[in-house]
């Protein structure tokens, strides 16, 4: 039990992606972001100062870390990262309907697996197969109808809503089959340990990609707590109707990372 909670709120992290332009101007939406309400604004506000104090003494010093390695150790690495969040996608490609996409990126798993080693390689992109898109649970709820309830801060996870929060449990419940493979088992690839390793990892990995994006929103956010809200119930909103465009705040990150092109 005690297991499959610490991995239940490594996956919500990894499912609180948001992204961000990083042109330094102070655009704070004042548009209300799907009309969310803010039920807990209190809590979560305090909840956001610890995880920003976590953030500057743990995460933020690793990630950097991490950013010393060569360039195609963390590519390929993300890379990898990337292949595994298809046996996330590909269910969930199923359950809205979307079989072309589905069938795409089943191929493009194979492919990556086999022939890309593992994933480090995404030979599939080079070979022309349609850009990779994440797609989760909470967004699959979004398609059926279900609201996003009130936002939340969570714990070290970060912004999120109760729709998305759910959908991030479904995953961690019987929604991932790498995860349930490793848990019970049945994976001869992946061990339990190894799970929350790659979990942990992709976390890693966003933190470090987008260092001087966050840095920046930091920066030139009136109010960055309003800021971070603003862009993930955007950035949500477009990941459910399948839209891309540019945010009408400064910066995502699975938050997906923060796009800083």
């Amino acid at each position: 039990m005690k297991k499959i909670l610490i991995t239940s709120l490594i996956s919500l992290m990894l499912a609180t992606n948001v992204s961000a332009d990083t042109d330094g101007e102070k655009s704070l939406s004042k548009k209300n972001s799907g009309h969310v309400k803010d039920c807990f604004e209190g809590l979560n506000r305090a909840t956001f100062k610890f995880n920003q104090g976590l953030d500057s003494v743990v995460f933020e010093p690793v990630a950097k870390a991490y950013r010393v390695l060569p360039s195609s150790v963390r590519v390929g690495t993300g890379n990898a990262l990337d292949n595994l969040s298809s046996l996330v996608t590909i269910p969930n490609n199923i359950l809205q309907g979307e079989l072309k996409k589905a069938g795409v990126n089943t191929l493009r798993f194979v492919l990556n697996t086999t022939v890309g080693i593992v994933g480090i390689f995404d030979v599939a992109q080079k070979a022309g197969f349609t850009k990779y898109e994440k797609e989760d649970y909470g967004q699959t709820l979004g398609t059926m109808g279900v609201g996003p309830g009130c936002y939340l801060v969570l714990p070290i996870l970060g912004p999120s809503t109760v729709r998305d929060a759910t959908g991030s449990f479904i995953n961690v419940l019987g929604g991932d089959p790498w995860y349930n493979a490793s848990i019970n088992g049945n994976n001869k690839y992946l061990s339990e340990s190894q799970y929350v390793g790659t979990k942990i990892l992709t976390g890693l990995d966003f933190r470090a990609k987008n260092i001087d994006s966050i840095e920046n929103l930091k920066k030139n956010s009136m109010d960055f707590y309003a800021s971070v809200k603003s862009l993930y119930l955007q950035d949500r909103q477009q990941k459910i109707k399948n839209r891309k465009g540019a945010l009408e705040i400064i910066y995502d990150g699975d938050w997906e990372e923060i796009e800083s092109q």
